[in-house]
């Protein structure tokens, strides 16, 4: 196991080893409870340190609109869009399907699938679950966190709907209806490697070179959110943090350090006149 580890830090990032260590020392716990082993030779086992992994980065505004305009000719259009715009999770968004996009009637007062009332409203949603690690793909009530969507979101999905119907009928019976917002040609779950080819074409078209993977859109989401004075109570809530110390550790390169703002807010108040 030494060996096979030793290799893989060859390849890998020093934070994907760890989690590949944890897996293997969880996977013969559980045989060990079964007594199909004696002992646990993993826990034996040091992580080694693998490669450094690539840091992550976040899309200016100006970048941003770019990204968006180079990828209206892409398939990935509205993907990008919903992920640029509400910050969700790249596997989030592969999973979200057209029963969780929910459109707002106000004569009802409450949010309804755009499958049973359509796209003829003014304000729509998505209903998206955090994946539950520990346990499996468990969707419970408190995991899921409700995005209202911006117009240019809303319009995006609109369109992509429209376009999605056209596939559908062009691939006939071999289309598989699995209800996914973002699918292959025929129906079936994309690929997340597929995504990143996809999306690395709209980021170079963008003038932006191909060193981006989709998970950064979810990076400039926070960005610009915090360069936008939105606190981040709110921002953990809209990415779907439990508490803000897990946002502040994963995107504190992306966060405006509010340190600052007390200097900023008193700066504001007695401006310079008290100098000297």
């Amino acid at each position: 196991m030494d060996e096979w580890l030793d290799q893989l830090a060859n390849t890998l990032a020093t934070t994907t080893l760890r989690e590949i260590h944890s897996v293997l020392k969880r996977a013969i716990r559980q045989a060990q409870a079964r007594d199909m082993v004696l002992r646990n030779v993993a826990a034996l086992v040091t992580s080694p340190t693998g490669t450094d992994g690539r840091p992550s980065k976040a899309l200016t505004r100006q970048q941003a609109e770019a990204v968006l305009k180079a990828a209206e000719v892409s398939e990935l259009h509205a993907y990008v869009v919903i992920s640029l715009t509400t910050g969700v999770r790249t596997e989030e968004a592969r999973a979200l399907r057209w029963d969780h996009v929910v459109a707002w009637i106000p004569s009802l007062k409450t949010w309804h699938p755009v499958t049973e009332v359509g796209f003829k409203h003014r304000k729509f949603a998505i209903h998206v679950w955090r994946a539950d690690r520990e346990g499996g793909d468990t969707k419970t009530r408190k995991s899921r966190r409700t995005l209202e969507l911006p117009k240019l979101a809303a319009q995006a999905l609109r369109q992509h709907h429209t376009r999605q119907a056209v596939l559908k009928l062009k691939a006939g019976e071999a289309w598989q209806d699995h209800q996914l917002v973002f699918c292959t040609s025929v129906g079936t779950p994309l690929n997340a490697s597929n995504v990143r080819r996809a999306f690395r074409k709209i980021t170079k078209r963008a003038g932006l070179g191909t060193a981006w993977s989709p998970r950064e859109l979810r990076h400039s989401f926070v960005s610009i959110m915090s360069d936008q004075g939105v606190p981040i109570e709110t921002i953990a809530d809209l990415v779907g943090h439990a508490g803000t110390s897990v946002t502040e550790a994963v995107y504190r390169h992306q966060l405006r350090p509010v340190i600052t703002k007390g200097a900023h807010t008193m700066n504001t108040i007695f401006g310079d006149s008290h100098h000297g």
